[in-house]
């Protein structure tokens, strides 16, 4: 891991901030002034550079609000925290308007301190992990008349700074659309900044969105920029909008029109220059006659519209895209790739695929997994694959990724055929969050888990949900970190948990 860089001319800071990070298993490197860290800066590789860096606001040779904006100059996604007296408030607000992570004041509490620059580590993390995954995969594949539509249009709004609303069913690519979007715009050297509206509590969202300032709330211990302001100069993608709650969608009209918002607990309105990009697998024509979503905030929205096709209506693209996800997930487990026989790539173009993209990269990642010979051929399919071919005419059902051929959505729900409509959301049989979810073999784990519990119930023994339990989550935090390679921000997340709590089950469950 890359070390903290400490910026203080106070031996006695450098000290306490060494040695408290060590202990945290965090390496160090320390500069009495601004003028060391930038000559540092310049001959640092890309290994020994900064992961974060924590600066001093008062320094002789040079101040930190200077050095803030130099660094930022060289490394914009580097995470700064700025170290400053309480009373210097004016400070303060500068290191955030230069775009400093957090600032700390003075003087601070130790646990806390390291607290925020384990936060700011994660933070830099997963900008990494997001920076590898955008330079490792091509943006898009797909050679379907209806994809090459869709290439067109990028590339006809590529220099437009025109509000784009996206809309398609759930897994079928829609972020990727918008980070394309960003990448060839004019505001490609500016972040993207992505956030689910439908995946944060209603009383958190508006947080997330506007930040915060110190004292809004209950926990609220210092001032958060929120991601209007991360997205500063560059695109914010609001996925999934249709789920915004009513009284949040005032003031992101509010916002939309004339670039201004407050914080929560806020009296200064703050100023932001965002191109926004807004996705939704729902029909807002429709919220809007129900009075879920705002007549004029739509019309804001729908400026420009940009449906991306289904799965099932780019049929052709099945074979090209099962083929780079096998080569992806290969790459990402470590392993030798496995090659899909024509047989195998044929049956597999002919399941409806309720969970589109997402759905067969899942299924790609279970095959590179789960298929006993490096070829793979029909009958190493997953079940739910197998099961809509049995049963031809019907989408398998999947309730929680789990296949369940009891209950088959009903015939016309979900379209079939390169030729069909495209099926809305709301008419399939399934939740939406629950088609994405990977394939496992079938109920076969089920029934294992039954025969499993059956025998130890049988024992006498007491403690028979703590062994299961433990055994459960063991294996699944096991599989996600090898997912990942042991990224465990990157695994917290694809399991839908906090980081704090994979670390702490890591440690309940001696995973070390």
């Amino acid at each position: 891991m890359k070390p903290i860089w400490i910026v203080d001319d106070d031996q006695s800071i450098r000290f306490v901030l060494e040695k408290a990070l060590l202990r945290e298993g965090l390496p160090t490197r320390s500069f009495t002034n601004p003028r060391e860290v930038l000559l540092a800066l310049d001959s640092a590789t890309e290994e020994d550079g900064p992961q974060v860096l924590v600066s001093d606001i008062r320094m002789p040779g040079g101040s930190g609000l200077d050095l803030l904006e130099k660094v930022k100059q060289k490394l914009p996604g580097l995470p700064v925290i700025i170290m400053t007296a309480f009373s210097d408030l004016d400070s303060a607000v500068s290191a955030f308007q230069g775009g400093a992570f957090e600032y700390l004041p003075k003087p601070f509490d130790l646990p806390k301190a390291v607290e925020l620059i384990r936060r700011a580590v994660e933070e830099s993390q997963r900008e990494e992990v997001a920076e590898e995954r955008m330079a490792a995969t091509p943006e898009m594949l797909g050679q379907a008349p209806a994809m090459q539509d869709v290439f067109r249009a990028i590339g006809r709004l590529s220099q437009s700074m025109v509000t784009v609303m996206i809309t398609g069913e759930s897994g079928s690519g829609k972020e990727l659309v918008a980070r394309a979007l960003h990448k060839h715009s004019p505001r490609a050297n500016g972040p993207f900044v992505a956030i689910n509206t439908a995946a944060i509590p209603k009383d958190l969202l508006e947080s997330e969105l506007f930040g915060h300032e110190r004292g809004a709330f209950t926990g609220a211990q210092t001032m958060r920029r929120g991601r209007f302001e991360q997205a500063d100069g560059g695109t914010l993608f609001l996925d999934e909008i249709g789920d915004m709650p009513f009284d949040l969608q005032t003031r992101l009209l509010r916002v939309l029109s004339d670039g201004n918002f407050y914080r929560v607990g806020g009296h200064n309105a703050v100023k932001t220059n965002v191109r926004v990009i807004a996705a939704t697998h729902q029909d807002l024509e429709q919220r809007v006659k129900e009075g879920g979503f705002r007549e004029d905030l739509f019309h804001r929205l729908n400026v420009i519209r940009l449906r991306l096709p289904a799965l099932r209506e780019r049929r052709e693209d099945v074979f090209m895209l099962t083929r780079h996800f096998l080569q992806q997930s290969a790459k990402q487990l470590g392993v030798e790739p496995k090659r899909i026989s024509d047989a195998a790539l044929q049956q597999l173009s002919t399941f409806a695929f309720p969970g589109n993209v997402r759905q067969l990269e899942n299924i790609c990642h279970w095959l590179t997994v789960m298929a006993p010979a490096q070829v793979i051929e029909p009958k190493d399919l997953p079940p739910e694959v197998l099961g809509a071919v049995a049963e031809p005419g019907k989408a398998s059902a999947l309730v929680e990724g789990v296949p369940s051929p009891r209950h088959p959505p009903p015939v016309g729900e979900v379209a079939h055929g390169p030729s069909a409509e495209p099926a809305h959301a709301d008419k399939i049989s399934v939740p939406m969050a629950a088609v994405s979810a990977a394939p496992v073999l079938s109920s076969a784990w089920e029934a294992g888990l039954e025969a499993e519990a059956l025998a130890l119930l049988a024992t006498g023994r007491s403690d028979v949900w703590d062994v299961l339990t433990r055994r459960f989550e063991s294996k699944l935090i096991q599989t996600a970190l090898l997912n990942t390679r042991g990224r465990r921000i990157e695994a917290a997340q694809k399991l839908g948990i906090g980081r704090n709590t994979i670390t702490r089950k890591i440690q309940e469950l001696h995973l070390e």
